[in-house]
């Protein structure tokens, strides 16, 4: 069988029609595609479409469709991962040596671009659409909402692993009276946090989370950053946490997931926006803070979890239309060639969180167990 006959069978079970007529039907402007693809899996998928060999009305409906239908995208996925797989086995991928290399490739590749995208509170991480009709409201909803799952009050001392451009810190310092301790591997994403937030008790280091010291904090949130931590040091990241974490104050873990433990990366997304990123499955977890034997004790009680992936497919389209609002006034810096991409990443990331095939989780956890219980805030 050919190569775009095997495509359109299999696309045929996902409701896509190779040239056909629906939105979410790609266009083949390429005849080599398929054979590419076959070939390259997803990463032959996203270069091939930043290389304009194929389009699509509806990107993110297409990607929707594709992953809804496990089997196929599973196909996909599993061409070329064995070395990945074996590599990341070997190496630790997330070392403190690599820890600054996404910071570098992806958070400084330029604030105009950032602002363009998240708007006014430079939050890049899923908002919260519970009550939200825009995407300014469903950020600060979001990040009232982990301010009130930890009980933050006035007073408290709260670090924030992974402050990005310190969205959370000013909130929870102007909002809840909180002295607040930022870190980020960006430099980009640091210089503008410390002017978001001069003037309030806030302090952004250039820090990586292995190299905090022997300090304490009422409450720890890190949202968004999880996904850089890596299998090989979950758990000596929930320990680093157990240990500055005061004894009756709670830590809440924002953080995309994934159904399946794998030790496997994505490879369009590892290759162009997030080097060496891994999503943890709830296996990895809950492991990283378990037992491990009759004499162990637990390094972190999780005493809540909460899922709104849906939200994510909303506040990634809502970035998309930012970006293409503002597109006119960036293409002279980034190029054409970063439009598809950049296009590509969103759009993508909003059609497998429209499919279910990855989550977003917060979850609460304390050091010893909320006594009397710990009451969950939606």
């Amino acid at each position: 069988m050919k190569s775009r006959e095997r495509a359109e069978t299999l696309l045929a079970g996902a409701g896509i029609t190779i040239d056909g007529n629906n939105s979410w039907d790609p266009q083949i402007l390429n005849e080599g595609l398929f054979d590419r693809v076959f070939a390259g899996g997803t990463l032959a998928l996203g270069e091939s479409y930043m290389d304009g060999w194929w389009d699509v009305e509806d990107l993110s409906e297409f990607i929707f469709r594709l992953f809804r239908a496990r089997s196929l995208i599973s196909l996909l996925s599993g061409v070329g991962v064995v070395f990945q797989i074996a590599r990341s086995k070997i190496l630790n991928l997330q070392s403190s040596s690599r820890a600054f290399e996404v910071g570098k490739k992806h958070y400084d590749i330029g604030n105009d671009l950032y602002e363009k995208m998240l708007g006014p509170h430079l939050i890049y991480s899923c908002g919260y659409w519970k009550d939200a009709h825009t995407l300014a409201e469903a950020q600060e909803a979001k990040l009232d909402l982990i301010c009130r799952k930890i009980g933050l009050k006035n007073g408290d001392t709260v670090l924030d692993i992974g402050c990005g451009w310190g969205g959370f810190a000013q909130f929870a310092a102007e909002k809840y009276g909180a002295k607040v301790v930022g870190i980020t591997i960006s430099k980009e994403q640091a210089e503008v946090a410390r002017k978001r937030t001069a003037g309030l008790p806030v302090e952004i280091r250039l820090q990586d989370w292995r190299d905090l010291g022997n300090e304490s904090f009422s409450h720890i949130v890190s949202v968004g950053m999880f996904e850089h931590v890596g299998p090989k040091n979950y758990r000596e990241f929930m320990r680093k946490v157990s240990t500055i974490l005061s004894d009756d104050g709670l830590f809440l873990l924002h953080t995309i997931g994934h159904s399946k433990v794998s030790r496997s990366l994505e490879r369009w997304f590892n290759t162009y926006i997030f080097p060496n990123g891994h999503l943890p499955s709830i296996t990895h977890i809950s492991r990283a803070t378990d037992r491990r034997n009759l004499f162990d004790k637990p390094i972190l009680t999780m005493e809540d979890w909460h899922s709104f992936g849906a939200d994510y497919d909303k506040t990634l389209t809502a970035w998309y239309t930012n970006f293409e609002n503002a597109w006119p006034e960036l293409k002279g810096k980034y190029g054409e060639r970063f439009h598809r991409m950049w296009k590509y990443y969103l759009l993508v990331s909003a059609g497998m969180f429209r499919a279910r095939y990855i989550h977003l989780w917060q979850i609460v956890y304390s050091k010893k167990g909320v006594v009397g219980g710990y009451t969950s805030v939606r």
